[in-house]
């Protein structure tokens, strides 16, 4: 099938009252300003034309269509019968209202508990199917919409290792950091979407390629294995009881030697996912950043960094580590490493369009309140109710002193 229209623009076409407000509101831009290049009377920046960039400001990135959106895939939380109603309701709606094309993988349909939905027999014979370890939807989807919980999203982005078309994710899972939509009134925000009104996250993703020692010795043709990963990359002893023993490199260059469990290769949307368990900051995903983090390092004094996006990181076993190395990929892939073999991260150009509620910002801290508890405490009384409580107390005290005055005295 060809693809029918191009998948996403970061300036949106006809933005909405309510956009426009918002960036008649905006005085700054998500990104740092352009730091002055001359430096007292002497010092600049050498000029280089060649490594000039443009880059839009994060805020202004809002979803437009060249041409209506035709195909959506719809992806589901398997082996949990509640979202099955949500499921039914929404491809009916899509195929029967707005005459789309709907994908959905095969095992969805041979779910036995959607016999009993009167609604999606008629739809049922309409739905495009596929199978996502032989099938390759690339230049199919026109858009996503997930129904659960973070792993669907995690999901979508596995089944595209190039670009991605635009991703809605509805809350119906566990967690739900990175679905920001409710259910209820999916109608009006699948409208708001198909007709442009919509903001963009685009987080990126990191591509990770791993190359076999047979490889470089030229005793294996094999193209080396590529994969994009939304999370993270994580990288550790596997059932080894002895430490890992890692070389880490940045650029070529040789940064540290990791002894512990192991290390985590996390992007901005990752960083909230085993990152932050392991100790590492939370960070927004608009920032270009790669974080490493140390999973129970032996060393008092290796904390959590962030390094540019645009660095390569090369991970491989040192000479005198005792075990090899297991990596998995967003949770899946899981794969040892042996000497000579080697682990390249950098960041891919393909990000993930995920479509916001609300605003990058929002929708961002939104999550962190709801789903993290961020800075959840107590408040702090204020002065007066202190006040209240010190002079309660006090005419506590000077009661109890005058019922000891008036007490008979023994005699």
């Amino acid at each position: 099938m060809n693809n029918k229209c191009k998948h996403y623009n970061s300036k949106h076409a006809g933005p909405s009252k309510e956009t426009i407000e918002e960036e008649e509101r905006r005085t700054r831009s998500l990104n740092a300003p352009s730091p002055i290049q001359q430096f007292g009377p002497c010092g600049r920046i050498m000029k280089n034309s060649a490594m000039v960039m443009q880059i839009q400001d994060p805020a202004s990135q809002r979803l437009t269509w060249y041409k209506p959106p035709l195909t959506v895939l719809v992806i589901k939380k398997v082996h949990d019968a509640q979202i099955l109603a949500p499921f039914v309701q929404l491809v009916h709606w899509l195929v029967h209202d707005k005459s789309m094309v709907v994908f959905v993988e095969a095992a969805v349909l041979d779910d036995t508990l959607l016999a009993e939905y009167g609604d999606f027999t008629s739809v049922k014979e309409r739905l495009m199917t596929f199978r996502a370890s032989t099938d390759d939807l690339t230049d199919k989807i026109d858009f996503i919409i997930c129904l659960g919980g973070d792993g669907t999203l995690l999901h979508a982005s596995s089944l595209f290792q190039q670009s991605v078309p635009p991703v809605m994710a509805f809350h119906l899972g566990s967690l739900g950091f990175l679905t920001p939509f409710e259910f209820n009134n999916f109608q009006e925000q699948v409208m708001n979407v198909l007709e442009g009104h919509a903001a963009l996250t685009l987080r990126s993703r990191l591509q990770c390629v791993v190359l076999r020692k047979s490889q470089d010795d030229n005793k294996d043709k094999k193209k080396p294995t590529t994969i994009l990963v939304l999370n993270e990359v994580v990288v550790d002893r596997g059932p080894s009881p002895y430490l890992s023993n890692i070389d880490l490199f940045l650029d070529g260059k040789h940064i540290t030697s990791v002894q512990g469990d192991g290390l985590i290769v996390s992007t901005p949307t990752g960083s909230t996912a085993y990152a932050v368990a392991a100790g590492a900051s939370m960070i927004h995903p608009s920032v270009p950043a790669i974080m490493v983090t140390p999973i129970c390092p032996h060393s008092l004094s290796f904390r959590p960094i962030v390094v540019p996006a645009g660095v390569e990181l090369k991970i491989a076993l040192s000479p005198e580590a005792r075990n090899a190395m297991w990596v998995s990929f967003d949770g899946r892939n899981r794969q040892a490493l042996q000497h000579g073999d080697s682990l390249y991260v950098t960041t891919s150009v393909y990000p993930v369009p995920s479509i916001c509620a609300q605003d990058q910002i929002s929708d961002w801290f939104d999550s962190l309140a709801e789903c993290l508890h961020w800075n959840v405490r107590k408040k702090q009384k204020q002065m007066d109710e202190l006040s209240d409580l010190t002079h309660s107390s006090s005419d506590n005290l000077e009661e109890l002193d005058n019922n000891h005055d008036e007490r008979p005295s023994d005699t």
